[in-house]
């Protein structure tokens, strides 16, 4: 194991609506080495990109309310810190950056791309305009955007979706940040920009030694990429493990599931694909059992009417699951 960066601790976010409290993140814990990859993986709702503003206390409130847990970052519970804090105000974008799903909508579209880049990067740096623009241009050279000059003065409405990305992978760069969290940083690119995307991430983390969180729905993106997997289902955890392991000694249902439904090469194209059944459950109304049970193609009688399972480990030290069942690799899949 390495010297952890992030370390998060039973963590609960929850949303007061009329509707009633939605608990959509609910005690998950997890953690994030130096120079790390990991991976967060579930259908969109489960709480993944929630979990992660959290980190960075960018969840709105009202409604929103991180009501329990700890975020450590460094040593440092940041939940002692106030969200518009002094101290919380460096750690974001200096020490620990997040990439939107979106950029366009991360980005001023009436400012140009460097002058953002120049005040972010005099926001956390004492340099003059002139310096932080020249940083500006190194830091778009070194993810790969050609004519960074010329680029430096363009509007980000006349950038396409994956120079955007790139754009603000270079905000992130810029400010030297040992933390980077992608929330579906490849959403809406084609899959040649995806690859593109993700192998620019990769490389910034291995001439950086920058850890790397990513939040995702697509198990097949971060397969070759991260080092270990959370898999999240309706606000908790509910498998863990380095990445080999997830792959191909999937353990819990939900997983096996998500591994099951990612479209493979070979596939014959009469052949069905294979969705999970049903929907997730409603966060402001939680059934008093396993929270997949309804959607289980394993689920037998004897999980009916038991309190949600806690993580137990499986396969070894750093594999855990939330799940009654003794699920062999037999059910499980590989891509």
């Amino acid at each position: 194991m390495g010297n952890k960066l992030l370390e998060v601790k039973n963590l609960k976010t929850t949303f007061f609506t009329v509707n009633g409290e939605i608990k959509a993140v609910d005690g998950i814990s997890y953690y994030v080495d130096e120079g790390e990859v990991v991976a967060l993986v579930g259908e969109s709702g489960c709480g993944k990109s929630v979990s992660q503003l959290s980190v960075m206390q960018l969840v709105q409130s009202p409604p929103g309310k991180i009501v329990g847990g700890e975020i450590v970052f460094q040593g440092q519970d940041l939940l002692q810190c106030g969200a518009q804090s002094k101290e919380m105000r460096e750690i974001r974008g200096a020490r620990i950056g997040m990439i939107f799903q979106e950029p366009m909508t991360s980005l001023d579209p009436v400012q140009t791309v460097g002058s953002q880049l120049a005040e972010v990067i005099r926001r956390h740096k004492k340099v003059s305009k002139k310096q932080a623009w020249e940083i500006g241009v190194k830091t778009l050279e070194a993810v790969s955007i050609p004519d960074a000059r010329v680029r430096m003065k363009n509007y980000p409405f006349e950038l396409s979706g994956g120079m955007r990305q790139r754009i603000m992978i270079a905000i992130t760069l810029a400010c030297q940040s040992q933390l980077i969290i992608t929330d579906e940083p490849t959403t809406a690119l084609d899959v040649t920009i995806q690859a593109q995307i993700m192998e620019l991430l990769m490389r910034l983390v291995r001439e950086n030694k920058t850890s790397l969180v990513v939040v995702t729905h697509n198990l097949g993106l971060v397969t070759r990429h991260a080092d270990r997997i959370y898999v999240m289902y309706a606000g908790k955890i509910v498998e863990s493990g380095v990445t080999e392991d997830i792959i191909t000694k999937p353990r819990h249902p939900y997983t096996i599931g998500l591994l099951n439904s990612v479209p493979k090469l070979r596939r014959d194209c009469s052949e069905d694909l294979n969705p999970i059944e049903g929907a997730p459950p409603d966060l402001a109304n939680l059934p008093n059992e396993c929270y997949f049970l309804p959607r289980c193609p394993y689920g037998k009688q004897a999980c009916k009417g038991k309190k949600y399972p806690d993580l137990r480990q499986v396969d070894g030290q750093e594999h855990f699951i939330a799940c009654f069942m003794d699920i062999g690799n037999d059910e499980g899949c590989t891509i």
